[in-house]
């Protein structure tokens, strides 16, 4: 049996009843969410997720597949909204980090993929003896903890489902194009964000009747108006940026 874990994971094992997990304390961030300047958006984060993010569409096959991400950050590795504190006040906190240390993930045995998920649990976060919080009771019950936090891998992983299907029909409509961004920072310093996709608002015209009738029944032409209204956020990214930049520089002289 091989389990792959979700990027930024280490290494994951099937969760268990009788396990206690230490969960992240409140207010603090799994370790590689700093280390993101992009992040998965599911399905029905895009009306949340697009208030604060750029949500683009990223392929690592050179465009046989793609997935929508919300931009965290403007160069590599970096994520402007991860702080010492937690997340930025005030901004969306996408449920790829709130479900950690748990997610869910297909399994493959002798080489075939299974079609059912299994509920997995970052190793390292996996406690010992009476460290940790239990999730079960000991009647093998859910806890009220575990409730909520089952619910969310649930309906994540329903969410990204839809997801897979959207970004399928948005491909093969046509309507995706690949663009950069590109930003000059007031000290004169200069970047360029490549490898992201967007819908050319310009091919929707084209689509037909029954294509047409399809992304509305489906819930994605919805997406695809929140997808172009979040571009905007570039801007706002650039401003974290700068700021960012101006906190860390020495203060001039007089």
């Amino acid at each position: 049996m091989q389990i792959s874990p979700p990027f930024g994971y280490q290494a994951i094992a099937p969760f268990l009843r009788t396990q206690r997990v230490k969960l992240p304390p409140a207010g603090t961030l799994p370790g590689f969410t700093r280390r993101l300047n992009a992040m998965p958006v599911s399905f029905s984060e895009f009306s949340a997720a697009c208030r604060d993010y750029p949500l683009v569409f990223s392929s690592n096959d050179e465009g046989k597949t793609f997935a929508p991400v919300a931009v965290l950050g403007l160069t590599d590795r970096e994520n402007l909204f991860a702080r010492d504190d937690g997340w930025a006040p005030g901004a969306y906190v996408p449920a790829y980090v709130r479900r950690y240390p748990f997610c869910m993930t297909r399994v493959t045995v002798s080489g075939v993929e299974q079609n059912e998920r299994l509920i997995c649990v970052e190793e390292a976060c996996i406690a010992e003896g009476n460290e940790g919080e239990a999730m079960f009771g000991d009647g093998t019950e859910p806890l009220p903890r575990w409730s909520t936090i089952e619910k969310l891998l649930q309906e994540y992983e329903a969410d990204l489902e839809r997801v897979r299907e959207m970004c399928g029909i948005v491909a093969d409509y046509g309507l995706l194009e690949p663009f950069a961004m590109q930003a000059n920072l007031n000290g004169g310093a200069s970047m360029q964000l490549n490898g992201m996709y967007r819908v050319a608002e310009s091919k929707l015209e084209f689509l037909n009747a029954g294509q047409h009738k399809n992304l509305l029944r489906k819930g994605i032409m919805g997406r695809i108006y929140l997808h172009l209204l979040s571009l905007e956020n570039f801007a706002r990214l650039l401003d974290r940026k700068a700021a960012l930049v101006a906190q860390t520089q020495p203060a001039s002289k007089n």
